[in-house]
C-alpha cells in the first residue's frame, strides 16, 4: 500500500518572500518547500528548460552549490516517487518556480513535490516571474543569489556574499566515501564518482559489474583492479579546480578504454591538452540539439553543465559532436587510445533516449580490449 499524498499548504497560506540576485535585481514570490536556515538560502542561480524530471534534477549531484529556476510554469504535476531519485539526497541549494502544483496527478506519486522538498530540506520560492528571470539570466549570465523570507537588506547582503562555482572543488562534497559495487554485467568497469547519477549506474550495470570509486582514487589503484574499462562520471563545480583528478585521467589514457560524461568529458579533454571555460548561463535542459559529425545525425539531448571545453592540440583528438544552438564541443574521441566522451547526458534522467547507444559503444570498446588482450581480463 502506498503512502498518502502529501498535501502541503495552499497558496493563500504562504509567507511573502524575495529572490535577490548578486547584481541587485529583485523578484517577488512566496516561500515554499523547507524553511531556509536563518530564512535565507543562497547559491549560484541557473535556469533549466526541462518540462519534466524536476525530481531527477533536484537530486542530481551536478547541481551542488546551485539554485535551480525552472522555466516551465507548472512544476509538480505528477508528484514525487522514490524511484526517480538520482542520489540519496537533493544537492541543489534551492528551487525557484512560477507555480507549484498542489494536487499531483499520477499513480506513481507517493507525495507532492513540495512535500518532497520540505521533507528533504530544500528551500523553494514560488510565484516568481520566471519568464523575466530567465530573460535576465540570459543577458546577465548565471550569478549568485539569495532568497527567503528575511528582510530585503539581509537578502541583498547575502546575495553579494554568496559563492558561484568558479574555482570551487564541489566534487569532494558529493563523491562516495568508500568504493562500492553495482550491476552484474559481464564486463568489469571502474566508475569514478565525481557526482555520479543513479541512472548512469543502471545503464552501466546492465553491461558490467561496476566498482564505483571515490574521486580521489589514483590511476594506479584503478589499474590494479584490472578493469575492462573506466567510466568518468558527471559532477559539479569547476573542472579547473580538479588537478589530481585530471592527473589521474591523464595517467589512464591509452591503458584502458575510457568513457566520460559531462564533467568526465571535461576532465578527459583537459587531460588531453584542452582547456575549459565558463558558459554565460550554461546548458540546462532536456531539449538541446547535438549533431554527430561523422554521420550528420542529430540527437535531442539532456544537458546540465556550466563549463565547456576548447579542444587542445594533442595528436589524435577528434571532435565528434557539436551543439547546434551555439557550436559548443559536445563530444571528443581518441580512437588510438580507445577513449571518448560527451558533454551531454546519454543516460537521460530526465530526457530523451536518443544517445543511449553510447553505452553500447563503450561495451564494444571493452570487448575489443578483451580480444586484444587474448581474453585475459
Amino acid at each position: 500500500m502506498t503512502a498518502p499524498l502529501d498535501r502541503r499548504p495552499r497558496e493563500g497560506r504562504r509567507r511573502e518572500a524575495l529572490l535577490v540576485l548578486a547584481d541587485g535585481e529583485v523578484f517577488e514570490g512566496e516561500a515554499a518547500g523547507a524553511l531556509a536556515p536563518g530564512e535565507v538560502a543562497t547559491g549560484e542561480l541557473v535556469f533549466n528548460t526541462a518540462l519534466s524530471g524536476y525530481q531527477e534534477i533536484t537530486t542530481d549531484p551536478s547541481y551542488a552549490g546551485q539554485v535551480v529556476a525552472f522555466t516551465c510554469p507548472h512544476i509538480g504535476n505528477y508528484g514525487a516517487s522514490a524511484a526517480d531519485d538520482e542520489a540519496s539526497r537533493p544537492w541543489c541549494t534551492g528551487v525557484v518556480v512560477r507555480q507549484l502544483v498542489a494536487e499531483p496527478s499520477s499513480w506513481r506519486a507517493i507525495e507532492g513535490f513540495e512535500g518532497f522538498l520540505a521533507r528533504r530540506g530544500v528551500p523553494a520560492i514560488t510565484g516568481v516571474d520566471t519568464r523575466r528571470l530567465t530573460r535576465h539570466l540570459r543577458e546577465a549570465g548565471a550569478m549568485p543569489c539569495a532568497f527567503g523570507t528575511a528582510a530585503e537588506g539581509r537578502l541583498r547582503a547575502a546575495a553579494r556574499e554568496a559563492q558561484g562555482t568558479d574555482g570551487r572543488d564541489l566534487v569532494s562534497l558529493v563523491t562516495a566515501a568508500e568504493p562500492y559495487v553495482v550491476g552484474g554485467g559481464s564486463f568489469r568497469v571502474v566508475a569514478y564518482d565525481f557526482g555520479v547519477k543513479a541512472t548512469m549506474l543502471r545503464q552501466l550495470g546492465a553491461l558490467a559489474t561496476v566498482t564505483v570509486v571515490p574521486a580521489s582514487t589514483t590511476a594506479a589503484d584503478v589499474l590494479a583492479m584490472e578493469p575492462d574499462g573506466v567510466f568518468l562520471s558527471n559532477g559539479p563545480g569547476d573542472p579547473a579546480a580538479l588537478g589530481p583528478q585530471i592527473e589521474a585521467v591523464a595517467d589512464l589514457v591509452g591503458k584502458v578504454p575510457l568513457f566520460g560524461i559531462c564533467l568526465g568529458h571535461q576532465l578527459l579533454s583537459v587531460a588531453l591538452g584542452g582547456t575549459t571555460y565558463k558558459l554565460p548561463f550554461g546548458h540546462h535542459g532536456s531539449n538541446h540539439p547535438v549533431r554527430e559529425l561523422s554521420t550528420g545525425h542529430v540527437e535531442v539531448t539532456s544537458q546540465n553543465h556550466n563549463y565547456a571545453v576548447e579542444v587542445g592540440a594533442a595528436p589524435g583528438v577528434e571532435v565528434t559532436h557539436v551543439n547546434l544552438n551555439d557550436g559548443v564541443v559536445e563530444g571528443i574521441a581518441v580512437p588510438s587510445a580507445q577513449a571518448f566522451s560527451v558533454q551531454y547526458h546519454p543516460e537521460a534522467g530526465p530526457g530523451p533516449h536518443d544517445a543511449r547507444y553510447l553505452f553500447e559503444r563503450f561495451a564494444r570498446l571493452m570487448a575489443g580490449g578483451r580480444a586484444a588482450a587474448g581474453g585475459r581480463r
